[in-house]
């Protein structure tokens, strides 16, 4: 990207003014060279009014050119910091999110749309979707405004979500059913189409959002975590049936400051930590669903602060009796049994 910039900027002023503010965003704020220039190239265009289009399939070719990505849940935080940097990758991106607000009351569509005409002001490719991934009806209404806006798809990420957070004992059955219908089945209701058209046109690639809630555990959050469980479940056994059709799936328990998770224990009211923020997470999340990770379907990245790092289950090699055996003696065979001296995670050190 360094040996590019300088093209790239003269395209759109002869001055060396905007290379200089491009390296600047870099230093000071510990951007890519390649994020600097695209930011200094849209600030370019919203204070000198530049009208010059950027050529995105030559000048700023990406991991993604030629693609097609649909992003659920893309209005806010997560998904709106992957559609962004998607579409900089060159990808043609759907927008999909049902502006509901945190515990999925509401709708409003303006959430997709206001990502969207960013994407096009800074010369992207990107359209809105209001659909509801919780039903067989919305994720075919999704699949469809890919297709006939853009023609194909090679790309899903499912990142929608809510939080109704309450002890198991105080979670009453309404919180339960409408966290498990949109993170387990919004999955299921999303994919399954998508899953479909790849199996009959060459493939791709998909990231299901799981969390460290489920695969860890974390207090209070009993509907969450099972339904974050589920979906890794999901990725496992799609990863295997995906195989022979060059369907890719993996996994994502991502970690950042977003709506969501912006007043959770430890952040109420405190300044995020910059390598929390959506943007700082959303690489991780490109490898993922990029050809550089082709060789890693049904495998879990944990995406935070912290960096990129597998999740994966473990067994011991356990007690192995080859005959009946009583209780008695599983308690004598603890040692074989269980993990010894194995740091505990939850969701908060994972």
């Amino acid at each position: 990207m360094v040996s590019r910039l300088p093209r790239i900027l003269a395209e759109v002023t002869p001055s060396d003014e905007l290379a200089a503010a491009a390296f600047r965003l870099a230093a000071d704020h510990g951007f890519s060279v390649y994020d600097a220039a695209y930011l200094a190239l849209a600030e370019a265009r919203n204070t000198w009014g530049l009208t010059a289009d950027l050529n995105w399939e030559v000048d700023m070719a990406g991991l993604l050119d030629g693609k097609v990505a649909i992003i659920t849940g893309a209005g806010n935080g997560l998904g709106e910091a992957y559609a962004k940097l998607f579409a900089r990758e060159g990808a043609s991106v759907v927008v999909n999110d049902l502006g509901g607000a945190r515990d999925g009351t509401g709708a409003d569509r303006s959430a997709a749309q206001k990502v969207v005409d960013a994407i096009e002001a800074a010369g992207g490719k990107a359209v809105a979707n209001g659909d509801d991934v919780s039903t067989l009806q919305g994720g075919e209404n999704i699949l469809k405004t890919a297709l006939d806006n853009f023609g194909r798809v090679d790309t899903l990420v499912c990142n929608a979500g809510i939080l109704r957070d309450k002890t198991f004992a105080n979670t009453s059955e309404a919180d339960w059913d409408a966290v498990i219908k949109v993170h387990l089945k919004g999955t299921y209701c999303t994919a399954l189409p998508v899953w479909k058209w790849m199996k009959d046109n060459g493939g791709g690639s998909m990231v299901l959002t799981s969390s460290t809630s489920g695969l860890y555990g974390n207090f209070g959050q009993t509907n969450y975590g099972a339904a974050k469980a589920g979906i890794y479940g999901m990725v496992r056994v799609m990863a295997i049936e995906g195989r022979k059709y060059n369907i890719r799936v993996m996994g994502l328990a991502p970690g950042a400051y977003t709506r969501l998770t912006s007043d959770l224990p430890g952040r109420a009211g405190k300044e995020p930590d910059p390598l929390s923020l959506p943007e700082n997470v959303a690489p991780g999340v490109l490898y993922m669903v990029s050809d550089l990770a082709a060789d890693h379907s049904g495998k879990v990245l944990g995406v935070s602060s912290r960096g990129v790092r597998e999740i994966k289950m473990l067994q011991t090699g356990g007690f192995q009796p080859g005959r009946p055996y009583t209780a008695q003696e599983v308690a004598e065979h603890a040692s074989e049994v269980f993990f010894q001296n194995a740091e505990e995670r939850t969701a908060q050190t994972a």
